[in-house]
């Protein structure tokens, strides 16, 4: 699928000289970075799926036994 995007010449002329130097095609060049950019984006949001527990050092299931044995 093609799709169009807009960006300005120093940007163009910078993909360009990329291009040149690792010999690929700039529309290459442009899906690497798409696919960069999503690979990382995904990567964040399994990470924040775990929230604000995701840092703490105590077993999730030993914390809600002990917290319900309160009750």
């Amino acid at each position: 699928m093609r799709i169009l995007v807009d960006l300005v010449d120093s940007k163009i002329e910078a993909l360009d000289g990329l291009a040149k130097a690792e010999r690929k095609s700039r529309s290459a060049l442009i899906r690497q970075a798409v696919d960069d950019y999503l690979a990382r984006r995904r990567t964040e949001r399994e990470g924040n799926a775990f929230g604000l527990w995701g840092n703490r050092k105590v077993d999730g299931l030993a914390y809600q036994k002990k917290v319900r044995s309160e009750w």
